[in-house]
């Protein structure tokens, strides 16, 4: 049984999707988005409207603790307890939920603890979903079609001796070298302790890339915010061009919609030291007045503000936009394609069929792209 299947009929499943094994019981239904996070897109009765990005399928309004979650998707089996990550999970979700509750009862702006939590909470969200698995699961397969492909037919035998370390039958190099050099490459599976690794390891580089920039907590009265199951949202520079990546480190600022009325909006603090070198005295300066909140600041929501927040959410979606069953106006007309794989890498290589000979043979032409 792989780790996405249901567990075993002799378990009980309960309705909050835990089953009892014994005296100890084990979570089942993981989500990637927090329930206590969706409830403040949800009504009173914890119903949240839904809109799938794959056209053929109709928006419909089910309960929080149906949405953004798949069934073990934190269970690890080289753990005594399974579902460790989870309970983990649930401690910082439970402490970013109470930063959230005080940012709208006026504690803003947050200790500088609270501000470095809330980071590490947001970073973590931005790398914890399925877009994030399969996008390394792509990019592994890239490199594998490309390594076995340039190596040609005749070496995929020393290839899977090097990297799969057997001796391979005939018969086993025929079917490797098919799967490898097929389209998209080789099925290439990301294991859930390997995702779980990558994402704690991914949030620890990210969270200083949020904590250190300037805060603006943005309060809507008549208009709303939306969300969706990858509600951290990097908005380009300005004078960007549309192929230019974005990233933690380039953006010009982070969008996160907190609650249906309350967004977070995380600028660009090296806007302030145009022309300044990265190590200069100024710059260690205005790092300490941002860790300390002193540049962070709350406005009224506009029509403006809403627009760039609600944009950007959608053009971060995966595969589902949430809001309040109330907010429907507020989702953008122009919703993209579903989409799992957020990095391709396109072109040259990447693209070229292989016909079994050494791309690097002596003596060989290059051959062009398909």
């Amino acid at each position: 049984m792989s780790e996405g299947d249901s567990v075993a009929t002799a378990e009980a499943p309960s309705e909050d999707g835990v089953h009892v094994t014994g005296k100890k019981s084990t979570a089942k239904l993981h989500h990637y988005v927090p329930q206590g996070y969706l409830r403040g897109f949800a009504t009173n009765q914890e119903r949240i409207s839904v809109i799938p990005l794959d056209r053929r399928r109709k928006p419909y309004t089910p309960s929080v603790r149906n949405v953004a979650a798949q069934n073990h998707f934190h269970t690890v089996g080289e753990f005594e307890e399974p579902d460790a990550f989870e309970k983990v999970l649930s401690e910082v979700e439970g402490q970013a939920l109470g930063i959230i509750r005080g940012f709208a009862e006026g504690e803003f702006p947050p200790s500088e603890q609270n501000r470095w939590a809330f980071a590490h909470y947001m970073a973590l969200q931005s790398v914890r979903g399925p877009d994030t698995r399969r996008t390394i699961e792509h990019l592994r397969a890239t490199m594998v079609r490309l390594e076995v492909g340039v190596g040609g037919r005749k070496n995929v035998g020393a290839w899977i001796r090097d990297n799969l370390g057997f001796d391979p039958t005939p018969e086993q190099e025929e079917r490797i070298w098919e799967e490898a050099t097929q389209p998209g490459g080789p099925p290439i599976g990301f294991s859930n302790l390997a995702h779980i690794q990558n994402a704690v390891a991914t949030a620890l580089k990210l969270t200083p890339y949020l904590a250190t920039r300037p805060w603006a907590l943005i309060r809507f009265d008549r208009r709303s915010l939306i969300t969706s199951d990858a509600p951290v949202s990097l908005v380009r520079r300005p004078d960007d061009e549309p192929w230019d990546g974005v990233g933690f480190a380039t953006a010009w600022g982070v969008t996160f919609p907190l609650t249906r009325k309350l967004g977070l909006l995380m600028s660009d603090p090296m806007a302030m030291l145009e022309g300044v070198g990265a190590d200069a005295p100024r710059v260690q300066e205005l790092r300490g007045l941002v860790l300390a909140g002193k540049i962070d600041r709350v406005q009224p929501g506009t029509t403006a503000t809403e627009k760039l927040f609600n944009l950007h959410t959608v053009e971060s979606a995966r595969e589902y936009v949430f809001h309040h069953p109330d907010d429907e106006r507020f989702v953008p007309a122009d919703l993209p394609e579903p989409d799992l794989v957020n990095i391709k890498p396109a072109g040259g290589l990447v693209d070229m069929d292989f016909d079994g000979e050494p791309l690097f043979a002596p003596g060989r032409d290059e051959p062009s792209p398909a």
